[in-house]
């Protein structure tokens, strides 16, 4: 599983005094602005980081009845926390990525791309994290209990955590570093009981409500793929529904710790999931970048070709990073 604990940084609006999330009444759905406004950003500046206009981007947020207020209180917080960078010219201001958060944002947007595509060749053996932090050690507990989230562990008891993939390279030194010694590392095929009581790994996971967030997102972006076929979501409907279908499906690779299909319920709605995601995301790409070039250009008074939108195939292959 990736870490994607850096992507998520990058769009969370914790700790700055934020204002609330967006409710875009068109697709009913609810975005943070700081969020809103990585994606939209991210969508169409890739590989060049194309420079956008404050206008432009007070323009596009004001699609999603984000006030001119709250857009560039937005943009300047995202700037203080080094995920924008400015440029003047004379009264004109522009706005890119930082060279940092491209990077974050490409590799987290590869990781989100690829999800669900990789075989499903599980050995059948399990790694099981054991640990032991002082009750003192809160914040340490914490922090531990957080980093194996992000790298798709649940807790099957409360110091013995599981997951049915190998502890990456990376994810050994973080948790190392983070129970400094007292934890314990196995890996490992489980042994059933024949007693009522013998529990199944799987079970550390909530795999009803995985299913339901599943389905819920089916159900509310499907109905739309007949509009999409017809032609009929075109400008800033466009934008809207293809941003808001990517910031809900972002949340799926760290709700979802790609569980081996044998262990699931039949009918597992994952790979239905993405199939809408991408029919949504890739099926609005030509009208939903002529209309943010539109805007681009309304305020810059001149075209620009560096603003284009990005299929999940071509992230997934990482075609457009550079």
């Amino acid at each position: 599983m990736p870490n994607l604990s850096h992507l998520e940084e990058i769009f969370s609006d914790e700790g700055d005094g934020a204002v609330g999330p967006v409710r875009s009444p068109g697709w009913q759905s609810n975005v943070s602005p700081q969020g809103l406004t990585v994606t939209l950003i991210a969508d169409y500046t890739f590989p060049v980081r194309a420079w956008l206009p404050s206008a432009a981007i007070v323009a596009l947020l004001g699609e999603f009845h984000v006030t001119a207020g709250a857009a560039r209180t937005t943009i300047s917080r995202l700037m203080r926390r080094g995920v924008l960078e400015s440029s003047r010219q004379g009264r004109y201001s522009s706005y890119r990525l930082t060279p940092q958060a491209a990077v974050d944002l490409w590799s987290g947007a590869s990781s989100i791309a690829t999800f669900t595509t990789q075989p499903d060749s599980w050995d059948g053996r399990w790694t099981l994290i054991a640990f032991s932090v002082p009750e003192q050690e809160s914040t340490r507990r914490r922090a531990l209990r957080t980093a194996l989230r992000w790298r798709g562990f649940a807790p099957l008891y409360d110091a013995l955590w599981v997951s049915p993939h190998p502890l990456t390279p990376k994810g050994r030194i973080e948790v190392a570093d983070l129970a400094r010694g007292a934890v314990t590392v196995f890996r490992a095929r489980q042994e059933e009981l024949d007693t009522e009581v013998d529990r199944n790994p799987v079970q550390a996971w909530d795999l009803p409500g995985i299913a339901e967030h599943y389905r819920a997102f089916i159900d509310r972006w499907s109905g739309l793929l007949a509009h999409i076929s017809a032609d009929r979501v075109t400008g800033a409907d466009a934008v809207r529904a293809r941003t808001e279908v990517m910031n809900a499906y972002r949340h799926f690779p760290i709700l979802d710790p790609l569980l081996p299909i044998g262990l699931l319920p039949p009918g597992w709605p994952r790979s239905r999931a993405r199939e809408v995601c991408v029919a949504v995301y890739d099926g609005l790409l030509q009208p939903a970048q002529d209309h943010v070039r539109s805007v681009v250009t309304r305020f810059a008074q001149v075209p620009h070709p560096d603003i284009r939108a990005h299929t999940i195939a071509g992230m997934s292959a990482g075609i457009g990073h550079g």
